[in-house]
């Protein structure tokens, strides 16, 4: 069954998992958003994604993708969501560059993916099998930059600012694939897009990423992320919708693997609470990004 048709036979109708109550289909009506996309070295993305993926090159460089959703109207209240994760592929071929389809199985491999609300993390881990997990998130929009700092145990793991462009003028009609590791399986989802957005090529001036020294972050050090982004973008209004199941398979290693770092037993205590921690340390990332390089990582 399509994505579409999957959507009009489910329009309307209850769900209730694990306590979630939903109406179908599962998604937002129009909730701001940013993205960078950053060039990184492959050979790093090659170790951090798994082998049943094939990291995608672009100019020769890989590419680490960041998103940031300030979710203002869903089935589970309003919650910060950020996403960070490597293009990719389920192909055995490499796919052209930026090509999104059913053939070569292109999305994105999510390393992290913090939200603000525990009730995202037992819907979004335990439904879909994306790894969440509840930190200090914010999404800041000002006149010139839009910009979302994620903060973990009161340590900073990322900071990210992208230009707010004059105007959003360029269509977006996506259907984007996450692909996560959870239980030792891999496990597929898919989410329509729709909107407007404004894009920056280069990043210009005002896009910073700020790498901080949490042990999340690790994996990002891995990277040598580039100087510039390829692209940053900001959508005011971003409409998405879930597909209505997800798909999985087992991850494989030529020799014996260890157990998987998030299991069942990450989930099955959550409850169904709304509430935000304290917002991240602004003035501290602030400080260090004074100098206003592109890229900064902590020691």
């Amino acid at each position: 069954m399509t994505f579409a048709a999957g959507r009009r036979r489910t329009a309307g109708r209850f769900a209730n998992v694990d306590g979630i109550p939903f109406r179908m289909p599962v998604g937002t009506p129009g909730s701001p958003a940013l993205l960078a996309a950053y060039p990184i070295d492959p050979r790093g993305a090659r170790e951090v994604v798994p082998e049943e993926l094939r990291p995608h090159r672009i100019r020769g460089a890989g590419v680490l993708v960041i998103a940031v959703v300030d979710y203002q109207d869903t089935p589970i209240g309003s919650y910060v969501e950020l996403c960070a994760g490597i293009l990719c592929a389920r192909s055995d071929r490499p796919a052209p560059p930026l090509l999104a389809g059913k053939v070569f199985g292109t999305g994105v491999y999510i390393c992290d993916m913090p939200v603000s609300t525990e009730i995202s993390v037992k819907g979004g881990l335990g439904i879909w099998g994306m790894p969440k997990r509840r930190a200090s998130l914010d999404f800041v929009v000002d006149e010139s930059t839009v910009s979302s700092q994620y903060d973990l145990d009161g340590r900073m793991v990322m900071r990210v600012d992208v230009p707010r462009p004059a105007r959003a003028w360029l269509p977006l009609r996506l259907t984007g694939t996450g692909y996560a590791s959870f239980r030792g399986m891999l496990v597929k989802s898919s989410v329509t897009l729709r909107g407007r957005m404004g894009v920056t090529r280069g990043g210009g001036p005002d896009s910073r990423l700020l790498i901080g020294d949490h042990e999340r972050a690790a994996w990002l050090k891995r990277l040598d992320v580039g100087d510039r982004p390829f692209l940053t973008a900001f959508i005011p209004a971003v409409r998405g919708v879930l597909d209505d199941h997800v798909e999985s398979w087992f991850l494989t290693s030529a020799a014996p693997l260890p157990p998987p770092g998030d299991g069942l037993e990450s989930v099955v205590g959550l409850g169904l609470g709304q509430d935000r921690l304290p917002p991240p340390d602004r003035a501290g990332s602030d400080r260090l990004l004074e100098p206003r390089e592109h890229v900064t990582q902590m020691p």
